[in-house]
């Protein structure tokens, strides 16, 4: 076999391989021999069907498909004698086919950058540092509390912890929209199940009070047709109910379904809060290291990389909005709504694939099994989810990946300098930089 490279623009190579008939010849003989044992033509016995009869009957066929797994096998073969490590799926184009003289194509491809990644000795990391406070535990039980309020009808004005009834017809440009009313719709107001400013013009109506709100659409909102623009709202307050809360009592601990009182209970949260935490911090942690290894590490990216993570950005937005209510007749949505976010999304697997590749990082089964069963522990029953995952394989490929992408951060912690720094959880958890911006 005879193979021969040409390097184009960027990352662009052009592969000729050129395969003895010999080769080819060899394998279509074969695969007619093992068909002659099973061939059944009228006029002869089977398994006695002349060689020259079958191949006159099915040697086109079989020699089609002896070529193209010859093409496949030769192609793997010229990657790794030219240590070539494509990008994407190849454009094969055959140059010779004919019986009897050499198999010739051309396949044309990008290949991955050769990589060194730069700088990790000099990444610096701030770790959050956080405590669970007797504080965090009492705002998750006043929640629970929330949750479960009874509610009661008053006749005063609708104000910020109550659960108000509402019917409502919003219109855009005075047409209707997707979703655009609704009919004995609770509102518990503060809880964030409505838009706040929408919410905030809630508070301060009475049950029987008629009136027209205006809520403006977020610029990137699901829906095209109404994203940035204003809507007007006409509303119908039906009921304003005051809510009373359980005691945090053993009792409440009891409807809640947890043995052992209220004590238990602040157990559980406590237990909750703490894997909520573990998940921030290494949430936090990660961005950090992936920022600083975008930052530190310029690399040219293969178009044809970027054109298949700006296709599925761009299904995942569409499902998005399907699921929002926008139709399928959806114009298409442009690439470069989506080439930021696919090029840092390339550049990191190509930088975290170079790490685990030169540096021989081997996936952990124990971490990958913790992680499995961390992702399992937030359904009611943890087994089956398990097995589900177990089972398919493309949510265990899914979740293998963000576990190498794990030991990959702690490769690069192990490296870089790392700072502890005190913060409460409330800041962890919103995503606040400074204590005192989440303490003020």
């Amino acid at each position: 076999m005879q193979v021969s490279v040409e390097s184009g623009e960027g990352l662009k190579r052009k592969l000729t391989v050129q395969v003895p008939s010999e080769r080819v010849d060899e394998q279509v003989e074969k695969k007619l021999r093992e068909m002659r044992g099973q061939v059944r033509l009228q006029g002869f016995r089977p398994g006695k069907v002349p060689m020259k009869v079958v191949a006159k009957r099915y040697g086109p066929q079989v020699r089609g498909e002896v070529l193209d797994e010859v093409v496949r096998s030769t192609y793997a073969e010229a990657l790794e004698q030219e240590a070539l490590r494509p990008a994407g799926t190849p454009d094969i184009q055959p140059l010779a086919v004919e019986e009897g003289k050499d198999l010739e194509y051309e396949a044309s491809f990008e290949v991955i950058p050769d990589i060194e990644v730069q700088g990790i000795d000099s990444i610096e990391l701030t770790r959050p540092a956080v405590d669970i406070e007797t504080a965090d535990v009492d705002r998750i039980l006043e929640r629970l509390r929330k949750q479960h309020a009874e509610y009661s009808s008053v006749k005063r004005a609708a104000k910020k912890g109550d659960q108000v009834t509402i019917d409502f017809k919003g219109q855009v440009d005075g047409k209707d929209f997707e979703g655009n009313e609704g009919e004995d719709v609770p509102v518990p107001l503060g809880e964030g199940q409505m838009p706040e400013p929408f919410e905030e013009q809630l508070v301060g109506m009475k049950a029987g009070d008629e009136k027209t709100l205006e809520y403006t659409f977020p610029e990137g909102f699901p829906d095209a047709s109404i994203a940035g623009k204003v809507a007007e709202f006409a509303v119908t307050m039906k009921k304003v109910e005051s809510p009373k809360l359980p005691k945090a009592d053993d009792a409440f601990a009891e409807k809640l379904g947890i043995e052992g009182g209220i004590a238990a209970l602040r157990e559980r949260i406590n237990d909750s809060l703490e894997r909520e935490r573990e998940q921030a911090v290494r949430t936090r942690v990660k961005n950090q290291v992936m920022d600083a290894l975008i930052s530190k590490n310029n690399i040219e990216l293969p178009q044809a990389l970027l054109d298949g993570e700006i296709d599925q950005l761009r299904q995942q937005t569409k499902e998005r909005m399907r699921q929002a209510g926008a139709g399928d007749d959806e114009p298409d949505l442009p690439a470069d709504q989506f080439e930021q976010e696919a090029s840092r999304r390339v550049a990191l697997g190509l930088l975290v694939n170079e790490i685990v590749r030169s540096n021989n990082i081997e996936l952990e089964p124990e971490r990958m099994q913790q992680a499995l069963q961390r992702v399992a522990s937030g359904y009611e029953q943890p087994e089956q989810v398990m097995q589900y995952y177990l089972q398919n394989q493309e949510m265990m490929q899914s979740l293998q990946l963000q576990v190498m992408e794990d030991q990959v951060v702690d490769w690069v912690m192990e490296r870089a300098q790392v700072t502890d720094k005190p913060m409460s959880l409330d800041a962890l958890t919103s995503g606040v930089e400074d204590e005192a911006n989440a303490e003020a």
